[in-house]
């Protein structure tokens, strides 16, 4: 009898074991599809605005800084579309707010220098998205110093947790998904180089998010169990 028990028992913890499993797996799978529907769904909501900007002139603003910009040398690729239509298009994301009247994106820009166009476009693009994952570090760790203020965490546990998010920016930047590219510039220098400038947007949220991930996993990885506080604090 008890060799039977011990068998079935042995079944039992199997299957609460894979079914456990694949409950995990399954909750990732439905995080990474809603995170892609976000996606795709941004991704369109830009094309159509792209599109109808299209058909409209430039704001003024927009000509006025595309002027400044030519003038100092910078152009734009063949079939890309007129530096006064991606200021445009720069501007009015900037001006965009959610239901809780937060910006909806969160933007970025920076320039690099190599010999020829593509070089430099990748070396400012992964630029970018760091400056990125700056922000997203400076508005986490804004968080965590608020929740001593309310004294939700201690001095120490906020510092220990500050310390996982300074820790965390290239995890971030390698964990935030398909930039969106607003602006895409460039220049020639007298050596032939070329000096690229790019501004790439996100959406808040889903930085934010991927922010969170990132210093989470940081601070399992070392063991410390205010990853639990952590969820808590931050909404997981």
């Amino acid at each position: 009898m008890k060799k039977g028990f011990s068998i079935v028992t042995k079944i039992v913890m199997v299957s609460a074991f894979f079914c456990g499993t694949q409950h995990i797996a399954t909750a990732q799978t439905q995080s990474m599809a809603k995170e892609q529907k976000e996606l795709t769904k941004e991704q369109k909501a830009i094309a159509k605005m792209t599109q109808s900007q299209l058909n409209a002139k430039a704001t003024k603003s927009a000509l006025k800084e595309a002027k400044r910009l030519k003038s100092q040398g910078w152009l734009v690729t063949p079939g890309a579309l007129p530096l006064e239509k991606q200021l445009d298009k720069a501007y009015q994301m900037q001006y965009e707010y959610d239901n809780n009247l937060q910006p909806k994106y969160i933007m970025a820009e920076a320039m690099s220098i190599g010999e020829n166009y593509d070089a430099a476009k990748m070396q400012a693009l992964e630029l970018s998205k760091q400056n990125l994952a700056g922000q997203i570090q400076t508005e986490i760790t804004a968080i965590i110093e608020n929740t001593v203020a309310n004294e939700q965490l201690t001095k120490e546990q906020a510092a220990s947790i500050t310390q996982s998010v300074m820790a965390s920016k290239n995890a971030i930047s390698q964990s935030l998904g398909r930039v969106i590219s607003v602006t895409e510039t460039y220049r020639v220098k007298n050596n032939k180089n070329k000096e690229v400038l790019v501004r790439i947007a996100y959406n808040s949220d889903m930085a934010m998010e991927a922010g969170k991930k990132a210093v989470r996993q940081n601070l399992e990885e070392k063991g410390n169990e205010l990853h639990n506080q952590l969820d808590k604090l931050l909404g997981f």
